[in-house]
This record gives C-alpha cells, sequence and structure tokens, in this order.
C-alpha cells in the first residue's frame, strides 16, 4: 500500500529545493536566451567566429532535431512521451542521493525548457550552430546542453562506480 505521508516527507526535503531551484535556474536562463535570439536573430545567421554562428531554427523534433515531422500526431505523441519523462525524472530526484539529484536536475532543466517551447511555439527554438568550415553539427539551444552535460554524467558515473 502506498504510504502518502512517506511520499510527502521525501518530497519535502530542504535539499529538494536546492535543486529545484536549479531546474528553475536552468529554466531561467534558457528561456532568456531563447527569448533573446527569437527577439533579435530571426532574420538570419550572425557570423561570430571561425567555429560559431548564430543562427535561429525552429526545430519539431527531439534533441538535435533528431525525428523531426511534420505530423502533428508524431509530434504531439514525442511531446506527450517528453512530458512523461520529465514526471519519471521528478521522481527520480526526490528518491535519489544527491548527486544524482543534481545530474536529474541539469536534465530536467533542460528538458522543461525545450518541453515549454514545444507547448508555446509547437517547436522549440535552436540557434547555436558549431561548425568547422563547412562540416556543422547539429543546430542547439542551452537547454540541449544541460540535458547532454546531465547524461554524459551519469553515463561517466555508471562507468566508474563499483557494482556491489
Amino acid at each position: 500500500m502506498i504510504d502518502l505521508k512517506e511520499i510527502k516527507n521525501k518530497i519535502i526535503k530542504k535539499e529538494n529545493f536546492y535543486f529545484l531551484a536549479i531546474i528553475l535556474f536552468i529554466f531561467g536562463i534558457d528561456r532568456l536566451s531563447k527569448i533573446e535570439i527569437i527577439k533579435n536573430f530571426s532574420d538570419g545567421s550572425v557570423y561570430l567566429n571561425d567555429f560559431l554562428n548564430l543562427d535561429l531554427v525552429w526545430n519539431t523534433g527531439i534533441g538535435f532535431g533528431l525525428l523531426s515531422s511534420n505530423s502533428t500526431i508524431f509530434y504531439n505523441s514525442i511531446s506527450l512521451l517528453i512530458g512523461v519523462i520529465i514526471l519519471f525524472l521528478l521522481f527520480l530526484i526526490i528518491s535519489a542521493n544527491n548527486f544524482d539529484k543534481f545530474v536529474f536536475s541539469l536534465i530536467t532543466g533542460g528538458a522543461i525548457g525545450n518541453f515549454y517551447d514545444r507547448i508555446y511555439f509547437q517547436a522549440v527554438p535552436d540557434f547555436i550552430d558549431l561548425h568547422f568550415e563547412n562540416l556543422h553539427w547539429f543546430t542547439f539551444n542551452l537547454a540541449d546542453i544541460f540535458i547532454t552535460v546531465g547524461i554524459i554524467i551519469y553515463i561517466c558515473k555508471g562507468f566508474t562506480e563499483k557494482n556491489v
């Protein structure tokens, strides 16, 4: 049987509010960056240096433009799946150790930033264009960076921990 009091006690731990602050901070800087890009760079690409451009691209897929589609059913299904994953990550944050809470907070903050855009704009504004000469990486945004860094840290942790 589910003990609601135990669940409530897990949620209302002081440390969880620190991780909520991390999520909100990531969401906030992601929003601010996207607002500035949408407001100032919608007219085309801005050259910064030999490796970096700012170029607003509207992504209807998942991270780095993968699985882009014009199908409303597919888009809505992916959006629903992302929403479920965010809820799962929030559950993991509540029940994990502090290191994992931090990593899941990075991922969740970025995921919520992109999820917000999927709901509000029906696409995610990506704008960071890394390239070397004519070879371009996928265009991405700050939320994608936090998601990727969180996943890389979590994978590296898995390789370095001893199985008991």
